[in-house]
């Protein structure tokens, strides 16, 4: 999707901005492409700077309820220092690296109600305008793609995902916000968990896996929220058993064993379980002690039947369809400042 507006803080007959992202999804780390398109006006400008800001659609959540915004998590000057005459075009090529804890927002092509989006920002002549969002897919690095899959292959079920402000105590979280993925426990477990929240918090050479189970409360016990975290390094990662691993981790934090929190090397050196996997746990109640929320932006995706897994192999299945995606993009500027 192209967007083209005219600058209205720049007064009628200003420049006018359209950019451009190569087509496709673009992982966490690598390089994202693309071009901003200048059209000049009906004067001569001086384009002081071209910058790029990233966005993200973030859930925030408060005594009155919940709000959600806009919330920025990376810019890049792109351009400028040169004067844009009247009705001139110029154009503006880039290439930008994701961060690496950019958040996902597709798997195997199906969307996950994550909005993601690239904000122009044009400064000419001492005005500043911000342009409208391009939409941003980001698709899983193959290691987080390994454990969805192996989650969907235990038959456990896509239930949504949503962004959530504030941090994951304990981690090196560099953003301000986090994303959950929410599952439905498989029958194996459904005794004992009512959801499980990933949340992937990726780093250049490892990545922070933490688990959150909604347990099921008995007879003389309330449910509460186990928290545990794995660290999986990049290297080799995809040569290992991950169905063996994920069902590893699930069993470990049902069965109260994530409480200890001495951070051993994860399965004691137990092949089947992975090398260099290194566990942190602890009960608590939530990332950080945020509250509870359920699916928020419109983050319930479409699944097919027969056990695919958002659209692949994994044994996912999703409930109702809400795509709300293009209705944030189309919104208007003040909601989106807001």
């Amino acid at each position: 999707m192209v967007f083209k507006r005219l600058l209205g803080s720049l007064g009628v007959g200003g420049p006018s901005v359209d950019t451009v992202l190569k087509a496709g999804a673009v992982r966490p780390g690598e390089t994202l492409r693309g071009q901003v398109n200048l059209q000049g006006g009906n004067a001569d400008v001086n384009v002081e700077h071209i910058t790029l800001e990233l966005v993200a659609r973030v859930e925030a959540e408060h005594d009155g309820g919940e709000h959600e915004g806009y919330v920025a998590f990376d810019r890049f000057i792109v351009g400028g220092g040169f004067r844009l005459g009247e009705g001139q075009q110029h154009s503006e090529p880039f290439a930008i690296t994701l961060p690496w804890e950019t958040p996902i927002t597709e798997l195997y092509g199906q969307g996950l109600g994550i909005i993601l989006g690239v904000r122009t920002e044009l400064a000419v002549s001492g005005a500043k305008d911000k342009g409208d969002l391009d939409p941003l897919t980001v698709a899983p690095l193959p290691v987080q793609e390994a454990i969805l899959e192996a989650f969907g292959q235990l038959g456990f079920g896509f239930k949504s995902a949503d962004l959530e402000l504030g941090r994951v105590g304990g981690t090196g979280q560099q953003f301000p916000f986090y994303q959950e993925i929410e599952l439905t426990p498989s029958p194996e477990y459904a005794h004992a968990v009512n959801e499980i929240e990933v949340t992937f918090l990726a780093h250049r050479d490892e990545m922070e896996v933490i688990l959150e189970a909604d347990k099921r409360g008995g007879f003389f016990a309330s449910g509460h929220d186990a928290v545990t975290r794995f660290t999986v390094p990049y290297d080799g990662s995809l040569h290992q058993d991950w169905n063996s691993i994920v069902d590893g981790w699930v069993r470990q934090m049902v069965e109260h064993r994530s409480s200890c929190g001495h951070g051993d090397a994860y399965g004691h050196g137990d092949d089947s379980h992975g090398h260099g996997l290194h566990h942190h746990g602890h009960d608590g109640h939530g990332h950080g002690g945020h509250h509870r929320s359920g699916p928020g932006m419109g983050t319930v995706v479409a699944a097919g039947a027969a056990g695919l897994a958002v659209g692949v192999v994994g044994g996912m299945v999703a409930a109702e369809v809400v795509d709300e995606v293009g209705d944030f993009f189309e919104g208007d500027d003040e909601e989106e400042e807001g």
